[in-house]
C-alpha cells in the first residue's frame, strides 16, 4: 500500500519542490496549507494549484488568526516588510508558526495513519528565523513521539525535512530536474492579488539569487515588469 504523508505547502517555491520531492518518493501526499492572517491571499491559491498539479490526495486549508497576537510584518499591519536585509532574527518572523502548524500537521497525519511530516524549512538560506534550525526539527521530532497516540504506541513519526541542508540554487535545481512549474509559485512577503513580487524584499532576494546562481531563467512575475 501507499505510504500516505502530510506536506506542508505556503504556495512557495520551497513546498512546491517539497511536494515534487515526496511524490517522487512514491508517497500519497495531503498537502495541507494555512489562512492564518498573513499579507496576501495569492499564496494560498498557488498552494492549491500547484498541489493541485502534482497530484495531491487531498488538499486543506486551515484557517487561523495569527494576526490577532501580531508581532511579525506578516501579520500586523503596522509593520512594514523591509526591503533591506539585516542581521539577526528579521521582523518577518512569525512568533511560533512553524510550532503551530506542525502541529496542525500531527494531528492530521494521526488521523490519516501518516508517519511522515514534510516541511520544507531550510538551515542554509533560512532568513534568521530560529524554527527553521536542525535542532528545532530535533526537538519537535521528540515531541511528537511523547505526544500522540501513535508514537506511544510505537508508530514512530517522522519529521521530514530534505530541503533543510539545501541552498536555494540547489533546491531549484532539484524541483526543475521534477518538474516543477516555478511560474506557478508565490514566494514574495508583499505580493499583489495577481501574485506578482515586489521584487525587494528578502523572500524575493533569495528567490532571484537562487534562480542566477542555478544558472536558470527566473520565471517570477513581479510587479514592474
Amino acid at each position: 500500500m501507499q505510504p500516505k504523508a502530510v506536506i506542508l505547502v505556503s504556495g512557495g517555491l520551497d513546498s512546491a519542490t517539497l511536494l515534487a520531492m515526496a511524490v517522487a518518493e512514491g508517497y500519497a501526499c495531503y498537502t495541507l496549507a494555512f489562512d492564518y492572517g498573513q499579507r496576501h491571499r495569492a499564496e494560498l491559491a498557488a498552494a492549491e494549484i500547484v498541489s493541485r498539479k502534482h497530484g495531491a490526495a487531498a488538499h486543506k486549508v486551515v484557517t487561523l488568526d495569527l494576526r490577532s497576537i501580531g508581532g511579525s510584518a506578516l501579520t500586523d499591519s503596522a509593520i512594514d516588510v523591509p526591503v533591506e536585509r539585516s542581521e539577526g532574527i528579521p521582523v518577518t518572523y512569525v512568533p511560533a508558526r512553524n510550532t503551530v502548524f506542525l502541529s496542525i500537521a500531527l494531528g492530521w497525519a494521526e488521523v490519516l495513519g501518516a508517519r511522515d511530516i514534510f516541511i520544507g524549512i531550510n538551515a542554509v538560506d533560512y532568513s534568521g528565523y530560529p524554527d527553521c534550525r536542525p535542532e528545532f526539527v530535533e526537538a519537535f521530532q521528540k515531541l511528537a513521539n511523547v505526544a500522540t497516540k501513535a508514537g506511544v504506541e510505537g508508530q514512530n513519526l517522522r519529521i521530514r525535512t530534505p530541503l533543510l541542508q539545501l541552498t536555494k540554487a540547489d533546491i531549484v535545481r532539484e524541483g526543475t530536474t521534477l518538474g516543477v512549474d516555478y511560474s506557478l509559485t508565490v514566494s514574495c512577503y508583499q505580493a499583489d492579488e495577481q501574485g506578482r513580487a515586489c521584487g525587494c524584499c528578502d523572500s524575493c532576494y533569495l528567490r532571484r539569487e537562487g534562480f542566477r546562481a542555478a544558472g536558470i531563467a527566473d520565471p517570477t512575475r513581479y510587479v514592474s515588469s
